[in-house]
């Protein structure tokens, strides 16, 4: 079993910044790709931000340049530092860690970006 749980979320002003962290437990490989999506009211969940365990990432254009993506393979745990924060970032964040054994998603945490 894989248990993923996420934290960081909350509500921020417009051109603020918050970080998500996500971490993964049980029985993880070292191969694997761990990212962040959103689904926002009444739209479908869309990635945000990938990244490789061996450090490559991809990111969503409408995050490019706000977003970082990074992650500490010791502690299966990644995270998503957002920057100029807009309210159409306002959704909830799920994390996702994908590998040998299958997807796992954690419960997700709101973001909420006031204007």
């Amino acid at each position: 079993q894989v248990q993923v749980v996420e934290s960081g979320g909350g509500l921020v002003q417009a051109g603020g910044s918050l970080r998500l962290s996500c971490a993964a437990s049980g029985e993880i490989f070292s191969i694997n790709v761990m990212g962040w999506y959103r689904q926002a009211p009444g739209k479908q969940r869309e990635l945000v931000a990938v990244i490789t365990s061996s450090g490559g990432t991809n990111y969503a254009d409408s995050v490019k340049g706000r977003f970082t993506i990074s992650r500490d393979n010791a502690k299966n745990t990644v995270y998503l530092q957002m920057n100029s924060l807009k309210p159409e970032d306002t959704a909830v964040y799920y994390c996702n860690i994908l590998q040998r054994l299958g997807s796992y998603w954690g419960q997700g945490t709101q973001v909420t970006v006031s204007s």
